[in-house]
């Protein structure tokens, strides 16, 4: 995924808010989910985060174009590890890593639900 920043992206001292890649983190793991995931799988299933980690390494600035690359590293029951990676595009610097703990929640009962073997089948490729 890629993002150019905006002036709304920025806070006070005029860098990318860490707020602001906390919505990047989850937007590229949405687009993760919505590009493999099957019509069906959409309708019965949605993911919720228990846990972000983030390391921030460097700034960002206003007309900053960002790359955006995210894989799912472990897969338990009903919970999936997800690592991002959030990079200047033209430096190719690291800006911020991040390893985020997300649960499987079925539509229907609002409650945890279990990976399946087909779901996994989803992440196995190890990039967006």
């Amino acid at each position: 995924m890629e993002i150019k920043v905006t002036p709304s992206d920025l806070d006070e001292q005029n860098h990318v808010n860490n707020v602001q890649y906390v919505q990047w983190i989850q937007d590229v793991a949405k687009g993760h989910w919505e590009d493999r995931a099957s019509a069906a799988q959409k309708e019965d299933f949605f993911w919720v985060v228990v846990r972000h980690e983030i390391d921030y390494k460097q700034q960002a600035f206003l007309d900053d174009e960002i790359l955006l690359q995210t894989y799912v590293d472990q897969i338990t029951n009903v919970t999936s590890i997800r690592h991002v990676s959030i990079k200047n595009k033209n430096t190719n610097k690291v800006l911020a890593q991040a390893k985020t703990t997300w649960c499987l929640m079925s539509h229907e009962s609002k409650r945890p639900a279990r990976i399946d073997e087909n779901m996994k089948v989803l992440f196995q490729e190890k990039s967006v």
